[in-house]
């Protein structure tokens, strides 16, 4: 990767340099991380580009064109396809989702039960529209979240997402009996909003929501090594995932390689989190948003569509803090909201971080993450293979450390 010179982008050198170290002395020596990759951009041109740690327990190094797992990175690329279909007048954000998604006509909202017993519910006070999938207002939410009967019941029917057993169109046929956390709007709750997306995206387009994805936005934004399988003959690029274990410490979750479930074909194609791809190939997408939804001559959204994903549209314009139920997220809640598809910073001081009012940003399971800051012009984007993000605030750190070296 061609890297261009930090001073000439109002970048300091010596304080760009420290991140490698820190990673290196923080978590690759101790093994808290297997191993890292880092880009660090501004107007789209990188300044910082490093490749640390082994790709294998056999000490293999992580390979520079590296193929990860982005998980719910992949939650930005899909609401951009929905976008896409708004802008086309085939789609609305307050459109039923039942007019596509008629599984979720007829789900009522939670008021006890469950756990072995049947479970007791109300009609929703309005019905779920697309923007609740977008923003994680529907209702819905994840097995792994361990807070409710309901997420229980997720977990009992198999309706888990990180070890998929159900194919798309079952998977929400299933979520149709199953009751809702709260009525559409009055929350936020980190959940599977973005693959039921992801179907209604499919439907409304006539065709496989990883067809649209391939011919409408990953092919032309060049992104070559992006899909829900890791591409034909590529394999070997795929590191080892690990799970950071509370009983067990730290496992091997899912091999490198050929032996990998990502290097087969997906039984549930996830709109939430199914996606492989590479840190030169996310580049692509971050400059495409840098860039107002245009990139290299090729426009994908218009400007003011961009503008409107990242805006705050929690309710009543609040923060998580004041909406959110869920257990886990890819965000801190003070001074965060969230966009269509994004997490967006309202308030760098209540987040007690250096940071941008309106900048945004999204992680994955896996503590992949990225961040785009449009008045600074700054993007991050950040590998690694360790389950779950929630593990070590390395992300947190690193984007500190990127803000203190601006000059």
């Amino acid at each position: 990767m061609h890297l261009h010179d930090p001073a000439d982008l109002g970048f300091d050198p010596a304080r760009l340099a420290r991140l490698d170290r820190f990673l290196a002395d923080t978590y690759l020596t101790p093994g808290l991380l297997p191993h890292a990759q880092l880009l660090v951009a501004r107007d789209g041109k990188p300044v910082h580009f490093s490749t640390l740690g082994r790709a294998r327990g056999d000490g293999a190094p992580l390979g520079e064109d590296a193929i990860f797992r982005i998980a719910s990175m992949t939650k930005p690329i899909v609401s951009l396809a929905f976008m896409m279909l708004v802008e086309e007048g085939r789609v609305s954000l307050d459109q039923p989702v039942a007019g596509l998604v008629p599984e979720l006509a007829d789900v009522g909202v939670y008021e006890g039960g469950g756990g072995g017993t049947p479970f007791h519910t109300r009609a929703a006070d309005r019905p779920m529209m697309m923007i609740d999938l977008l923003r994680h207002t529907s209702g819905l939410t994840y097995d792994f979240q361990h807070h409710s009967n309901v997420d229980a019941a997720y977990r009992e029917r198999r309706l888990g997402v990180i070890r998929a057993e159900l194919g798309l169109e079952e998977f929400v046929g299933r979520l149709g009996g199953l009751p809702l956390e709260f009525s559409p709007g009055d929350a936020w709750n980190y959940s599977v909003s973005t693959d039921v997306l992801g179907l209604a995206v499919q439907r409304a387009a006539g065709m496989p929501l990883e067809r649209f994805l391939e011919t409408r936005i990953l092919l032309p934004l060049g992104m070559k090594d992006t899909g829900f399988q890791v591409p034909a003959g590529e394999a070997h690029r795929l590191p080892e995932a690990w799970w950071l274990n509370p009983e067990q410490g730290t496992v091997l979750f899912d091999p490198a390689g050929a032996q990998s479930s990502w290097a087969k074909p997906p039984v549930l194609v996830s709109g939430g989190g199914g996606l492989v791809s590479t840190t030169a190939d996310y580049h692509r997408f971050v400059r495409m948003l840098l860039g107002g939804g245009a990139l290299d001559g090729v426009r994908l959204v218009g400007r003011k569509t961009l503008e409107l994903m990242t805006r705050n549209h929690l309710p009543g314009g609040g923060d998580l803090t004041e909406l959110s139920r869920s257990m886990f997220s890819e965000a801190i809640y003070s001074g965060q909201g969230f966009g269509l598809g994004f997490g967006i910073n309202l308030d760098p001081a209540k987040a007690m971080a250096p940071g941008t009012p309106g900048e945004f940003y999204w992680g994955g399971i896996f503590s992949t993450y990225f961040f785009v800051d449009p008045a600074e012009r700054v993007s991050m984007i950040f590998m690694t293979q360790l389950m779950p993000s929630s593990a070590y605030p390395v992300r947190r750190q690193l984007k500190a450390m990127i803000y203190s070296a601006l000059s």
